[in-house]
């Protein structure tokens, strides 16, 4: 068993935008702008919005946090995101989710301009995803794939399976597995709980992907033997043994399925990381391609 990194490569990947930003200053011109717009107090949202603006400043990229009150309507967050749309310091604009009810999130995504679509959740990003053309991937399984490409883990040929459906994480990372490209090329199958016997389909995976949000989910007999796992899943459970109450883990039996597995992420530590090294990494992008650099 072999652990795959994500805390590590996740580093790497904001090294690497932060020598690419110091050149930029260097050559007196302009940096990559991300701002982040957060609606309410949700706790958990918080946290990863902080995470958020550090990992900006770690690399030196400008930042600002947009905090919005919980009743603002619909239409004035729209007005804030189109004012976005038009300021060129910000060259990435995210929306922190989930929104307060009022507010009809796929709206407020469908307001945000393509161009500084670092999410990628916008129906254009996910429209030449499927087809396979140049776009923003959403972050969290595009972190998926480059963990994939820098591990040198063979994705061509072999049979992927994703246990989950999700709009953010299960749909975009079979689309991503599925294009006829470099580190792609797999047969991919869509697990779900319409499934009668998950196992029939997770035993077949040369490669697994779980990312359903249930703790503890897939165990040892549901794999083969030197499958990968990717551990998409991050969930609370009690341990009295924590001073917290509480430890993190994956929606794999990390213990029984990793004596099995010859690739594994960890939870925490895996998957986690790589969410906002891609954000990043995706606004350096949307600098790119706005700023004509290439």
């Amino acid at each position: 068993m072999n652990i795959i990194d994500g805390k590590k490569i996740a580093a790497d990947i904001r090294e690497e935008l932060k020598l690419k930003i110091n050149l930029l200053r260097e050559n007196k011109k302009n940096v990559p702008g991300l701002v982040t717009i957060i609606v309410g107090e949700n706790p958990a949202s918080q946290v990863y919005v902080n995470m958020k603006i550090k990992a900006c400043a770690e690399i030196g990229m400008n930042s600002k946090l947009e905090k919005l009150g919980e009743n603002i309507s619909q239409d004035e967050l729209l007005k804030i995101i189109d004012d976005y749309n038009k300021d060129d310091y910000f060259h990435g604009i995210l929306v922190q989710l989930p929104l307060p009810k009022h507010i009809d999130e796929d709206k407020i995504i469908e307001a945000i301009n393509p161009s500084k679509d670092v999410d990628g959740f916008h129906p254009i990003s996910v429209g030449k995803l499927i087809i396979g053309k140049d776009t923003f991937k959403s972050c969290t399984p595009f972190g998926i794939m480059e963990l994939l490409k820098r591990y040198k883990i063979e994705t061509k040929g072999k049979h992927v399976v994703v246990v989950g459906r999700s709009n953010i994480v299960g749909k975009p990372i079979a689309n991503m597995l599925v294009q006829k490209e470099e580190g792609a090329n797999a047969i991919v199958t869509i697990c779900h709980s319409a499934a009668p016997d998950i196992s029939y389909y997770t035993k077949q995976a040369d490669i697994l992907i779980a990312a359903v949000g249930r703790a503890n989910l897939i165990t040892k007999e549901m794999v083969k033997e030197n499958v990968v796992v990717i551990d998409v899943g991050i969930n609370r459970i009690k341990d009295a043994e924590s001073k917290k109450g509480y430890k993190i883990v994956g929606d794999v039996e990390f213990d029984g399925v990793s004596k099995k597995a010859s690739w594994i992420t960890p939870v925490p530590g895996g998957v986690g990381p790589m969410t906002i090294a891609m954000l990043l990494s995706n606004t350096y992008k949307a600098y790119s391609l706005i700023e004509n650099l290439n």
